[in-house]
């Protein structure tokens, strides 16, 4: 095992990783992160559509590709290719975590599905991460997470009511995915210890959104209610919003439990609001959100937004900026507990990107290096794993299978 993730919590696991583009990759790394030896497939000359995408730096550098490949090592195989499945059988017999993001069926038709796979090694944990699931209908068709999370319910409820649904500015829904895969990768290895048999993880990116939804599912099955957009706000919960201070920014603010309202009341010079019929208590306070809102934002209005961050931070009540990229660099509680690391890209220079989370106590996750070069580690591993020498490696090479 590499030297450089010894002590990890996972640092004892093989991992496979055919993924691409988010969701699968997500999954690979975070069990990376904590140590396991990931070794990402990509196809020769080209690799993972991820290098593609987001932004570069002025040397052409792909960022989020070093964020999302991050403690990776790269393997160029050629999987339409006999030879690349075979290689791909050899190694997933060395496995303990194999993960994919293909579109249900490709395996099958590789002849790497599960069950052929499983013969050779039968504690081999597949995580197959789709936007449908293996099964049903849907199992077939294309899906991307912008679908996903409008089937799993998370866009109906976003945005204003008065315009179309608006998506959140990430991908949020493979994100979710991979994370749900990661944790059935680690579900499905705790359960190996007892029977020595691994099994599949299906992890379908609606249902990953499906499941953060609350219960906006029983709220209409039983109450006969249907969650509506609501802007910035959560309806019936107040006050929670974004309130706009003088210098232009925003703050957010939660004060909707009865007693963190109060001590709002009384920061803002005004005690005698947290005793009126109409904001006494939580259920009063809903049926008189716009009202509530309104009185807040004028308060706000008159102060800059770190004033009333601060003012609020001494009175108890939760309240925060709007945050940007810069913002986050710049917070000094960021800074002190290390949430943004710097990690020498290819080239040397250091690159800053968000930390491991969560931060365990005796053996937390690293950011040891940067996403790979393009075949990287395909020697490596290939002698490593399956003690191929360099003529066999040559040849295959020779071939366009690595």
């Amino acid at each position: 095992m590499n030297e450089l993730i010894a002590s990890l919590p996972l640092d004892d696991l093989k991992v496979l990783e055919l993924g691409q583009l988010i969701a699968g990759p997500t999954c690979g790394q975070v069990l990376a992160d904590f140590g396991a030896q990931v070794v990402k497939i990509e196809p020769p000359g080209k690799g993972d559509a991820m290098r593609q995408w987001g932004q570069t730096d002025e040397s052409g550098e792909p960022l989020w590709w070093n964020v999302i490949a991050r403690n990776k090592q790269s393997l160029t195989l050629d999987l339409r290719k006999p030879e690349g499945q075979d290689l791909l059988r050899r190694l997933a017999a060395k496995a303990d975590v194999l993960i994919e993001n293909f579109r249900p069926g490709t395996m099958e038709r590789w002849g790497l599905d599960y069950q052929s796979l499983s013969a050779d090694n039968p504690g081999l944990i597949m995580v197959r991460v789709t936007g449908f699931g293996q099964d049903g209908p849907y199992a077939s068709r294309a899906g991307f997470a912008a679908v996903c999370e409008a089937m799993g319910g998370l866009r109906y409820i976003s945005g204003y009511p008065d315009r179309p649904p608006v998506r959140v500015g990430i991908s949020l829904g493979d994100t979710l995915a991979g994370v749900q895969g990661a944790m059935g990768a680690l579900l499905a290895l705790h359960q190996r210890e007892k029977t020595g048999r691994g099994q599949v993880v299906d992890s379908a990116i609606f249902e990953a959104v499906m499941a953060m939804m609350e219960s906006l599912i029983p709220d209409y099955a039983r109450a006969g209610k249907i969650r509506e957009r609501a802007g910035s706000f959560l309806p019936k919960i107040a006050p929670s919003n974004a309130y706009p201070a003088r210098d232009g920014r925003d703050v957010i603010i939660g004060a909707n439990q009865d007693t963190v309202f109060r001590r709002l009341c009384e920061a803002m010079g005004q005690p005698t609001l947290a005793d009126h019929p109409d904001y006494a208590d939580h259920r009063a306070r809903g049926e008189n959100q716009q009202a509530i809102d309104e009185l807040i934002a004028a308060w706000t209005a008159h102060h800059d937004a770190q004033h009333i961050v601060d003012l609020l931070a001494d009175a108890g009540v939760p309240a925060g900026l709007v945050y940007t990229a810069k913002d986050m660099l710049e917070d000094e509680h960021i800074k002190e507990r290390g949430s943004i690391v710097e990690v020498p890209d290819r080239h040397g220079k250091p690159l800053p990107m968000q930390n491991v989370f969560p931060r365990l106590s005796q053996t937390p996750g690293k950011v040891r290096q940067v996403g790979p070069a393009l075949g990287e580690h395909t020697e490596a591993v290939l002698g490593d794993w399956l003690e191929l020498d360099q003529n066999s490696i040559d040849a295959l090479r020779k071939d366009s299978v690595i």
